[in-house]
């Protein structure tokens, strides 16, 4: 097991949690919990075939310089994918879930929400680093927690307003 980043990653029995702005990867029967994304994006990551999995809570859309590589959708997509290289996962095989990008306060703003620039950023490093998004629960206007299950992918998302599900 090997945790990335930060101090606010803990691992308790097989489950590491990802900490905001932090990414981690495992494998195996091992599961990634990560838990207060409003506007934050969740990216998981996972390859069935060597069961690696990856999660990142990303903050912002774009580091334009800053070098906290996971705070960033931009510069944790490629970190977190060569991690789960390192750890045996063949990047063909690789797919994503998203879950996260809330609208958690009204605003105007030409640009959109931070949580709808978030999903976007998200959206398009993936698909630079020609990964698939096969599943979403994205936008809204609440909170969510993440359990990634690394030995089948399951991305289980659980929120007050909207309940539970597994994409």
């Amino acid at each position: 097991m090997k945790i990335y980043t930060s101090d606010t990653t803990n691992t308790v029995r097989e489950r590491t949690k990802v900490g905001i702005a932090d990414y981690g990867v495992v494998s195996g029967d091992e599961t990634l919990t990560t838990s207060g994304l409003g506007s934050c994006v969740g990216i998981a990551l996972y390859d069935n075939a060597s069961g690696v999995a990856g999660l990142a809570h990303a903050m912002l859309p774009y580091a334009n310089g800053d070098s906290k590589e996971a705070k960033y959708v931009d510069t944790v997509v490629p970190a977190l994918l060569q991690s789960m290289v390192d750890r045996g996962a063949n990047p063909r095989n690789v797919r994503a879930k998203l879950a996260g990008g809330s609208t958690m306060f009204e605003f105007s703003s030409t640009d959109g929400s931070i949580g709808d620039r978030n999903v976007a950023a998200a959206r398009e490093v993936l698909g630079r680093e020609r990964i698939s998004i096969v599943a979403e629960n994205v936008g809204g206007d609440h909170g969510r927690s993440l359990e990634l299950v690394a030995s089948t992918g399951d991305l289980r998302v659980r929120s007050a307003n909207a309940g539970r599900t597994t994409i």
